[in-house]
């Protein structure tokens, strides 16, 4: 009989909410545990790490350093994804970053072909992506039973406590399209690529309100026979529903993203017969899900995961920086 694989070190880089968030799931992952914690301030490190039971703590250039991390997880501002997870794979770490990838195309496209150069996995890490619920939609749609897909509507945003930090400072890249605009855009990228739509996405109509940055955000974007409507704000609550519409029927999802705790789980299915059918699966933790995704692809020496391949957070980037400039 064969041994399990000794699981996976992960580091985790930086000390905030959606780091912590991504520790607390990391013991229902399957092949990998919490190793290293990395702050620009070491004592900071240091804290995060003893909170966390994590018996490694350093500086970023510390912890790249060392030969008994496998992983590592960016959950630091926008604006310090691209150098550390260069950084990273220039140390021989796989690296599963948080949305966006890149500020900018160019950027992502660098990283991408950096990852492909060192052999490496680089993993945007769309949690919604990584769970049952994703993967039976991607079969209704490819499947073809909507039929030709030719509407999608989806929106996410929140109103944030506070105009201080990050959200609301152009100097880290702040605004609701890259905060919260990727996870509309993504999966108007994924929904054409499951349904073979070959055809460039195009931001057609774009409006908000923008003061230092974005706060609000409307667009238009067509894919091919598709034309999807999207929103998203740092300044009011939106709503977390989406309807996929085509020849053959409709698919209303009420919350498609799930929670950063648990994944999506249901969706009603419409179909021109007149019938009406709710499709539902089970639920799992989707950032653990996204992290075995991300040790899985490195023990299969593989550069991508399925769930968000490269083509999709290239694609994804691209309209991205379209919505921002069509502002």
């Amino acid at each position: 009989m064969t041994a399990p694989a000794a699981r996976a070190r992960w580091a985790v880089f930086g000390a905030g909410a959606i780091t912590a968030d991504f520790v607390r799931a990391l013991p229902a992952a399957e092949h990998g545990v919490l190793h290293a914690v990395a702050a620009r301030d070491a004592d900071r490190a240091r804290a995060f790490a003893d909170a966390h039971g994590a018996p490694v703590a350093g500086t970023y250039e510390q912890i790249l350093a060392r030969d008994d991390v496998d992983a590592v997880y960016l959950g630091t501002v926008h604006t310090t994804h691209a150098p550390l997870a260069h950084a990273a794979l220039d140390a021989g770490k796989a690296v599963l970053c948080e949305k966006p990838l890149g500020v900018a195309p160019a950027e992502t496209d660098e990283l991408v072909a950096h990852a492909d150069r060192v052999g490496l996995p680089l993993v945007e890490a769309f949690k919604y992506r990584f769970a049952p619920f994703p993967a039976l939609l991607r079969q209704l749609i490819a499947g073809g039973t909507l039929g030709e897909l030719r509407e999608l509507e989806t929106s996410i945003g929140f109103a944030a406590d506070t105009r201080e930090g990050r959200l609301f400072d152009p100097a880290t890249a702040g605004g609701a399209i890259l905060d919260a605009g990727c996870y509309p855009v993504s999966l108007v990228v994924g929904v054409a690529a499951w349904a073979g739509i070959a055809t460039e996405p195009v931001v057609v109509a774009a409006d908000g309100v923008v003061g230092a940055v974005d706060e609000q955000a409307r667009a238009t974007i067509t894919v091919g026979p598709l034309t999807a409507r999207v929103a998203t704000a740092i300044t009011a609550p939106l709503p977390r529903r989406t309807v996929i519409r085509g020849t053959a029927g409709e698919l209303e999802i009420p919350n498609v993203w799930g929670s950063r705790v648990e994944s999506a789980d249901a969706g009603i299915l419409r179909r021109r017969d007149g019938s009406v059918e709710e499709v539902r699966t089970g639920t799992i933790s989707p950032m653990a899900a996204e992290a075995d995704a991300t040790i899985l692809a490195l023990r299969a020496g593989r550069r991508e995961v399925a769930e968000m391949p490269w083509a999709q957070t290239r694609a994804t980037a691209r309209l991205l920086a379209a919505w921002r400039a069509a502002l």
